[in-house]
């Protein structure tokens, strides 16, 4: 096609086609667990928290994404048996974020996951390359943020 040869050059279409790929690699190595990308960053995120308690708030505000796809996230993973909420005895209108035993398995799995998709991108381009490309795209990210 005629727009090829701009979305070539294009840093937006790479950055917007690689996090669709990367999406659907997190997908495949989650499928085990059943668990969508969002959901094995909150399992992550709430193990290396504890024992200090996590407010939905502060993961949304982390993961750069809104309150509503953080509470849609978390309803998953109570339901899968995952996650605990309960209202926080200093602010009735917040809710404290905690692990069940089952929620705690899963998360050292996912970390696990993560861990090894992170060794083979250094592995297949090196670590310093990943830090530079990680910097251009901050940079971009940052730009585009105005």
């Amino acid at each position: 096609m005629r727009i090829d040869a701009f979305l070539n050059e294009s840093p937006m279409f790479a950055v917007s086609r690689a996090a669709r790929r990367f999406e659907s690699l997190a997908a495949r190595v989650l499928a085990d667990d059943g668990l969508s990308f969002l959901e094995g960053l909150t399992l992550a995120a709430l193990f290396f928290e504890a024992p200090k308690l996590v407010k939905p708030s502060q993961l949304a505000e982390t993961f750069n994404t809104t309150r509503g796809n953080v509470s849609h996230c978390l309803s998953s993973l109570e339901a899968k048996g995952l996650v605990q909420r309960r209202i926080d005895p200093e602010d009735a209108r917040a809710y404290q974020l905690t692990l069940k035993p089952q929620g705690k398995r899963c998360a050292l799995r996912v970390i696990a996951a993560f861990d090894r998709l992170q060794k083979e991108f250094e592995s297949e381009i090196g670590k310093t390359v990943l830090s530079e490309m990680l910097k251009a795209i901050r940079k971009l990210e940052a730009r585009a943020a105005g």
